[in-house]
């Protein structure tokens, strides 16, 4: 090896294609560095690809990673954070924090560690750690005990966080706090939810997200654990009562549209979506 590369403990989950996309690649079905950072800025990308890899397998033979160069908690927009750091223990789901003058909101977790759950802290207190679903649930009450939060979950997946504080329960919106929504989505998990803050940010857990292969918003059919036919149901429920720019999600890519854009793509998803029917999990076939 003569300069950065990815190692045999990559999983293919795509994070590091997120943050570096001009350097790593998906080839035959798991992440290369196809060219090697050549300004400073393709540094900064490649340690945020290093940092955020669930695995650490970005590496150099002959250099660590710089602790400068580590980026999070990444400010997306006013307010809005990547946390980075992403887990083994939630199949490298991303995760986010969002900054309110009411108590800041984590949404899904990164890795636990407190020095990490200081670092995101200096943001301001979290009052809430949400939960997308039972797939990411796995440092919620770490995260929720360090910061005296709120641990939320819907009752469908409460089998795999019985300790969550709040529980959503049925199909009707609940508030979290004034301007955040959380509305049940069941589909990909029996207990999935999506979280919507000022109708600009839609938190998803695994229910869609923005696919750069298609440029477009997509639903991980092969990865569906519940149901995909509940899902297009919970889509074509949901999709006229939401409105946001962002698309954040636990797995695939986020994206920015303006309002009515995302309203008109949530459209094509939901009719994209009632065509689909059941088929076996396929971790392959997922186009990021």
């Amino acid at each position: 090896m003569t300069g950065w590369y990815v190692d045999d403990r990559c999983t293919n989950c795509d994070v590091a294609r997120q943050f570096a996309p001009g350097l790593i690649a998906d080839v035959g079905g798991t992440s290369v560095v196809v060219r090697q950072p050549e300004t400073e800025a393709e540094l900064r990308d490649l340690h945020a690809a290093a940092y955020a890899c669930h695995t650490r397998s970005i590496r150099h033979p002959d250099k660590r990673l710089d602790p400068d160069l580590d980026p999070f908690p990444m400010e997306l927009d006013d307010n809005l954070f990547h946390c980075g750091h992403n887990s083994r223990q939630t199949a490298a789901a991303n995760s986010y924090l969002l900054r309110r003058d009411t108590g800041n909101l984590m949404i899904d977790t990164p890795r636990w560690s407190p020095g990490l759950a200081d670092r995101y802290e200096k943001l301001g207190p979290v009052t809430d750690v949400l939960l997308t679903h039972r797939d990411h649930v796995a440092h919620g009450r770490q995260y929720a005990d360090h910061y005296g939060a709120r641990l939320w979950i819907h009752e469908d997946d409460l089998d795999s966080r019985p300790d969550a504080d709040v529980i959503i329960r049925g199909l009707d919106p609940v508030e979290v706090t004034p301007g955040v929504i959380v509305h049940p989505l069941p589909g990909h998990t029996k207990g999935s939810v999506l979280y919507v803050a000022d109708d600009k940010y839609c938190f998803t857990g695994d229910s869609f997200y923005w696919s750069r292969t298609s440029a477009d918003l997509e639903v991980a059919e092969a990865v569906t654990w519940y149901d995909i036919r509940v899902l297009a149901e919970s889509l074509a429920r949901v999709a006229p009562k939401i409105r946001f720019e962002w698309v954040l999600a636990g797995h695939g890519d986020r994206m920015r549209r303006s309002v009515e854009e995302m309203a008109a793509r949530m459209a094509g998803l939901v009719e994209r979506t009632a065509k689909l029917e059941p088929r076996a999990v396929d971790f392959t076939a997922t186009r990021w």
